[in-house]
C-alpha cells in the first residue's frame, strides 16, 4: 500500500482553476493527512479513475507533487526548533562558506557527504524557504512530469475484482441504459452548486445567454434554473443531449419549462426523462395525458403504483388507463391482467371487456391462485372465463377457489343450483 499523502497546494487559488465535477469533490475531500490508499472508500470512486483525477489535479497544480511535500520529520523539527529543519542523513546541507565559520548567528554543522559538501545552489534554494512548504515551481534540475511523481493506489484484492465485475456488466442487456440513465449523485451535487454559487448571482439576460452557448458544467448546473426562460435557452443549445433532459425534467419546477422540454419528441421518447418527468411534482395533468395517452397498459399502471410519484399525477394515471382499457387492443389488456395477477383488476371496476379479450383470457390454463381469486371478484369478469375457471385443476383441488367462482354473479346457472 502506497503512503503518498495527497495535500492541496495553498500557493494556489483553486477559485481560478477550470476543474470538473469530480476534480471538485476529490478534492474537497482532501484534508492533508488521508493516504491515497484510503482515498477509494472515502469517496467511492474507483482506484484506478481516482489516479487518473489526482494526476489532472497535480498537472493543475491544485496539489503537491510527491517530491515537493515535507518530509515526517521536517515537519516534526520545525515544531520545536524556530530554524529551517535539516536532515541528519539525506541530503546533507552545508551551512557555513567553504572558507570557515559563519560570520553570524549560531554556527550549524552537518555532516559532509562523501567527496565533498553540499552544492551551494541547493542549499541557497531551501534556506529560503519557510518550514513545512517548497515553492510552486521547481528547480529545472529536479523538473519532472506529474505522471512520474504521482504514486500508483495499490489495489485490495477485493478492489481489484470490482472493475472486472463492472467491466462485465457493461455487455449484459440492460447494463449500457443504466450507465448513462442518470447523473451520479455526487456530480449533482457539484452541479447544483456551481450553480448556486456562480450562475445564480448573475443577472436572468446573462444565464439565458450563457446557456445558449456554454459548454458542461456550465451547461449541466444551468438545468438547474428554475426560470423557465433559462431552460428554453438551454434547449435551444447546440450540445444539449439527453442527460440535460433528464436534470431538467428531475429538477425544474415550472410547468412552462416542462412544456418546453417535453415539445423535444427525442426527449420524451427516453425513458429516464418520462420516469422523472411523472416524479416531478409541477407536471401538469393536461401534459401528461397528452404524453401518455398512447403508451401501453402496462407502463400506465406502472404509474399508479409508484409511491415516487405525486398523488395528482397518480390520478390523472388512473383515469387514463380507463380510457386506455376502453380501446387499447385485447393483447395489451390480456397482458395487463395476468403480469399483475389480476391486481389491476382494482383500478378497473365496472369496465367490461370485450370478445376478444374474454375469448384470449379463456385459451390460458390457470395456475396461480392469486390470479383465480382477484378474477373472482372481478364483478366485470364473462361468464365464459367463470366456466373456464371452474374446469382448472387448481381450482379442483381448493374448495374455497370454487366457492368464490360459483359465487360470482356470472357464474353459470348449474353451478349456482348445484351449489357448488
Amino acid at each position: 500500500m502506497t503512503d503518498w499523502i495527497p495535500k492541496p497546494n495553498p500557493q494556489v487559488d483553486l477559485r481560478s482553476l477550470v476543474l470538473s465535477a469530480e476534480e471538485g469533490f476529490v478534492l474537497s475531500r482532501l484534508d492533508g493527512a488521508t493516504a491515497a490508499r484510503n482515498l477509494p472508500a472515502l469517496t467511492g470512486l474507483p482506484p484506478e479513475r481516482l489516479q487518473g483525477i489526482l494526476t489532472r489535479l497535480v498537472s493543475q497544480g491544485a496539489l503537491l507533487p510527491a517530491a515537493q511535500q515535507p518530509a515526517p520529520a521536517a515537519r516534526s523539527s520545525s515544531a520545536t526548533s524556530p530554524t529551517p529543519p535539516f536532515p541528519s542523513t539525506a541530503r546533507p546541507l552545508a551551512t557555513m562558506p567553504p572558507g570557515g565559520a559563519a560570520t553570524g548567528g549560531p554556527v550549524v554543522t552537518a555532516p559532509s557527504p562523501v567527496g565533498g559538501s553540499a552544492p551551494a545552489p541547493r542549499t541557497a534554494s531551501l534556506s529560503t524557504v519557510s518550514p513545512g512548504y517548497e515553492p510552486l515551481a521547481a528547480p529545472a534540475t529536479e523538473a519532472s512530469s506529474p505522471d512520474e511523481e504521482l504514486p500508483m493506489l495499490d489495489l485490495l484484492p477485493q478492489e481489484a475484482e470490482e472493475p472486472d465485475s463492472s467491466e462485465s456488466g457493461a455487455h449484459d442487456g440492460e447494463a449500457p441504459e443504466e450507465d448513462t440513465e442518470d447523473v451520479p449523485e455526487v456530480a449533482l451535487g457539484n452541479f447544483r452548486q456551481l450553480f448556486e454559487t456562480r450562475l445564480h448571482p448573475q443577472t436572468e439576460d446573462q444565464r439565458v445567454a450563457l446557456a445558449r452557448a456554454c459548454e458542461d458544467p456550465e451547461l449541466s448546473a444551468l438545468c438547474f434554473d428554475p426560470l423557465p426562460s433559462v431552460v428554453k435557452a438551454v434547449l435551444e443549445n447546440s450540445r444539449v443531449g439527453l442527460a440535460h433532459a433528464r436534470l431538467i425534467a428531475r429538477n425544474h419546477r415550472n410547468p412552462v419549462g416542462l412544456e418546453a422540454l417535453c415539445g423535444r419528441a427525442a426527449f420524451t421518447a427516453d425513458t429516464g426523462v418520462r420516469r422523472w418527468l411523472v416524479r416531478n411534482p409541477q407536471l401538469p395533468s393536461g401534459l401528461f395525458r397528452r404524453l401518455w395517452s398512447s403508451r401501453r397498459l402496462m407502463e400506465l399502471y406502472k404509474v399508479t403504483i409508484d409511491r415516487d410519484v405525486p398523488e395528482g399525477t397518480r390520478r390523472s394515471s388512473r383515469e387514463v388507463l380507463r380510457q386506455r382499457f376502453t380501446t387499447g387492443p385485447a393483447e395489451e389488456k390480456v397482458e395487463l391482467i395476468l403480469n399483475t395477477e389480476g391486481r389491476a383488476l382494482a383500478s378497473l371496476i365496472g369496465m367490461s371487456v370485450d370478445g376478444k379479450t374474454a375469448s384470449l383470457l379463456c385459451g390460458r390454463t390457470y395456475r396461480s391462485p392469486m390470479l383465480i381469486q382477484n378474477i373472482a371478484r372481478w364483478s366485470a369478469a364473462p361468464p365464459p372465463l367463470i366456466a373456464h375457471l371452474l374446469k382448472q385443476e387448481a381450482v379442483r383441488r381448493q374448495p374455497q377457489l370454487r366457492m368464490l367462482l360459483t359465487r360470482h354473479p356470472n357464474a353459470p346457472a348449474d353451478v349456482k343450483r348445484g351449489g357448488g
